[in-house]
């Protein structure tokens, strides 16, 4: 697995970084595996690609113990009682509700069930019917149904229109059972991008979450997407929406990544523009990020999401130092945007990570000079 990552590195290497193998100063040669020269990002103390968790962006042991235990004994009582204890307009509930929602929609898909055979995510199924008045189980249903549209259903189909009719009305009963709870309209983000809600209906739902949860980085990160060119907005309605949560984040709020996020999700497809992302939409953004995870607090479980985006844009920004500075936090869970794009995250990771060890090296860093 290690020489399947490092030629996949050096594939990246050859055809994305060509012009740095042009450097006088630091470049970054290819070498066949197994050279003395060769970066091995075991030397900093990474996990091995196959060791990468790719369900989540950072570690929440509270949740890996729950669902583990949910997940052995299909037994919900855990994953209720740990929802109910988690602070309702904080992020890490959204995270936990789309943790749980997710774990159960895999589930299904492993086991789909048969005659004589239980379907998967059976647990959840027990939740809604055994505790029909817990806002926790409401709102792990509710995001369950939008990611059984996206993941089983094509946009657009009548399929798809259908579970998220079905998603939409969960919603509804979920803010019914929790009226001050921002997540049941923030799983309902999903819906409006589906079902293709009108901006004054979409701004209608956004106001409710802004009077709940005024700063919540997951929200906003939904939200985006409807804004966004490939749906219901366009490129500068993105990048309005970005800025202006930016504008007017609080100190230590990670709002101030949002034009990151904004870039990113509006990036050409094929670049041909030299030095890109050294540009100053791209620079300016990267720098809005770095300063937004600086001042965070270090427990803020949004920080993991911005870090992963910085280290796809310092890595092809060639900024090596700083993509390694990142990766020393965030090494080992890559459940993230950009990583579960792709078909297999973990070695898209393991790519941009091998990349990172390759420049700073090139350009004389090493295991002895990277602060941890």
């Amino acid at each position: 697995m290690e020489i399947l990552w490092v030629l996949m590195a050096l594939v990246m290497l050859g055809f994305v970084l060509l012009q740095i193998s042009r450097r006088r100063r630091g470049a970054v040669g290819l070498v066949e595996p197994g050279h003395p020269d060769a970066a091995d990002p075991a030397n900093y103390g990474f996990a091995r690609e196959e060791e990468l968790d790719i369900r989540m962006p950072g570690p929440d042991q509270d949740l890996l113990d729950v669902l583990d235990l949910v997940q052995r004994t299909q037994d919900y009582r855990g994953a209720r009682q740990l929802l109910a204890g988690t602070e309702a307009e904080g992020e890490l509930r959204w995270q936990r509700v789309q943790a749980f929602a997710g774990a159960a929609s895999l589930e299904l898909r492993q086991r789909p069930g048969g005659v004589g055979e239980t379907p998967g995510g059976q647990w959840l199924r027990v939740w809604r019917a055994e505790a029909p008045k817990d806002a926790g189980g409401a709102a792990v249903h509710a995001e369950f149904l939008v990611q059984q549209a996206w993941r089983t259903a094509t946009p657009g189909s009548d399929d798809f229109r259908i579970i998220m009719e079905e998603a939409k009305a969960a919603c509804g009963e979920a803010a019914l059972l929790a009226p001050g709870d921002p997540i049941p309209y923030i799983v309902e983000l999903s819906v409006a991008r589906g079902l293709g809600y009108t901006r004054e209906e979409f701004e209608q739902l956004w106001l409710k979450i802004l009077d709940r949860a005024p700063n919540h980085m997951g929200a906003h990160l939904a939200a985006l997407q409807y804004w966004c060119e490939k749906w219901h907005g366009s490129r500068q309605l993105a990048y309005s929406f970005a800025e202006a949560a930016a504008a007017r984040a609080p100190r230590g709020s990670l709002l101030a990544a949002m034009p990151l996020f904004a870039v990113f999700e509006h990036l050409p497809e094929v670049n041909l523009v030299s030095g890109f992302y050294q540009s100053e939409v791209v620079t300016k953004a990267v720098h809005g990020a770095l300063h937004a995870v600086h001042s965070a607090r270090p427990d803020d479980p949004m920080q993991a999401h911005v870090r992963h985006l910085l280290v796809f844009f310092l890595v092809r920004g060639e900024r090596w130092a700083e993509a390694m500075n990142q990766l020393t936090v965030i090494d080992g869970h890559v459940g993230a945007l950009p990583w579960t794009l792709s078909a297999d995250p973990a070695a898209e990771f393991a790519v941009y990570r091998a990349l990172a060890v390759a420049g700073y090296e090139a350009n004389g860093g090493s295991p002895a000079t990277l602060p941890h």
